[in-house]
């Protein structure tokens, strides 16, 4: 039989920037609902897979890799608090005592330095693993979505606000790219990359190239008349101001409702009620927009089956919560090695589809 590969990116088929943020949405979510560092650790290796596989060489591809580091930082900083603040959970394997801090009266149920126990380690360690793959996640669908084909898919009523999430977006992407090439340069030059004062001739041009670059995209954005808007009538504006308002409350109130147990039978109607509500409230705000699209991205199958992964991993995750919860909350105390359920995993992998069904960048099909 013959095998059926993916077509090679180009402008009509591209895949929709969302897909990418709803495939990596899901990912965070199913991180969200354990601290087993085994499921964290397949759910970082399938996003990082993915984006070994799809990403391309625009510079915020580039950025996953400083998303790793920022998760392996935030990891160290997490044991490093524990052992020097303490922690309330028992321990009977005591590591190490630091030299203890006395702390005057009105501080009480604080402390500095201590017994460092074992388990309380490891507690920091999986609530930090659990942190850095969220953000892991995020740097992967920030390596993988282009953020100007997104903004191009908001709906008209948010394309303010989502031109400065973009700008935000791309700032550490180009930020890295900046260093990246700042520090290649010097080695060619035989000088040092490493040490503060290499750190400091560095920074001060990755600063000038910032403000540079947004004195550029100011100057595009009032060349394409951004922040001019259309007359729209009083009771328009206030119809799309009670609509979204009170969709966004519905929202919230029918969230809430799935959470908790005694809310279950009103959840999901509240719920529905208001994201129409708020659809409705963003439908009527377009008309201020005054914006035209040239050819919007269309959301096609492999959309779907790149979205869909992901939210399958996420329910499934979330389902196994209930059904097998040491499972995915591995104990503490008493301090046990940690098992890797096997349906979670199978249902972790099943994030990996984007790597075979979304369309092949093209520095990947000319090897």
């Amino acid at each position: 039989m013959r095998r059926v590969a993916p077509p090679l990116a180009r402008r009509g088929n591209a895949l929709h920037a969302g897909a990418w943020w709803l495939w990596a949405l899901g990912l965070a979510t199913a991180a969200s609902r354990t601290t087993n560092p085994l499921l964290l650790g397949l759910i970082i290796g399938v996003a990082g897979y993915v984006v070994a596989a799809r990403r391309t060489n625009a510079p915020w591809a580039r950025s996953y890799g400083a998303f790793l580091k920022l998760g392996l930082f935030v990891i160290a900083l997490r044991l490093l608090f524990s052992a020097l603040l303490g922690s309330p959970l028992p321990g009977a394997h005591t590591l190490f005592t630091l030299p203890e801090v006395p702390l005057p009266a009105w501080a009480q149920g604080i402390r500095l330095g201590g017994r460092v126990t074992a388990e309380q380690l490891v507690f920091a360690f999986y609530d930090g693993a659990k942190l850095a793959a969220l953000l892991i996640c995020v740097g992967a669908a920030n390596a993988l979505a282009n953020p100007a084909r997104l903004l191009k898919s908001l709906p008209a009523a948010l394309y303010e606000a989502g031109v400065a999430v973009v700008v935000a977006m791309t700032f550490a992407p180009n930020m890295v790219a900046d260093v990246a090439r700042l520090r290649a340069a010097r080695r060619l030059r035989g000088r040092p990359t490493r040490g503060i004062k290499a750190i400091l001739q560095i920074g001060l041009p990755v600063l000038e190239g910032a403000l540079e670059r947004s004195v550029a995209v100011a100057a595009s954005m009032d060349a394409r008349g951004y922040g001019r808007t259309a007359q729209v009538p009083p009771a328009v504006r206030h119809t799309t101001s009670a609509l979204t308002l009170g969709g966004l409350l519905g929202m919230c109130a029918g969230t809430y409702g799935l959470l908790a147990a005694e809310g279950a039978r009103y959840g999901l109607p509240v719920l529905l009620l208001g994201l129409v509500l708020a659809l409705a409230g963003l439908r009527l705000g377009g008309r201020r927009s005054i914006r035209t699209r040239y050819r919007p991205d269309r959301w096609g199958l492999r959309a779907w089956l790149v979205a869909g992964s992901g939210a399958a991993v996420a329910a499934l995750l979330v389902r196994a919560g209930t059904l097998d919860p040491d499972g995915l909350q591995p104990g503490v105390v008493p301090l046990v090695a940690p098992t890797l359920p096997l349906w979670p995993a199978a249902a972790i992998l099943i994030g990996l589809l984007p790597a075979f069904v979304a369309p092949v960048p093209p520095k990947e099909a000319s090897q």
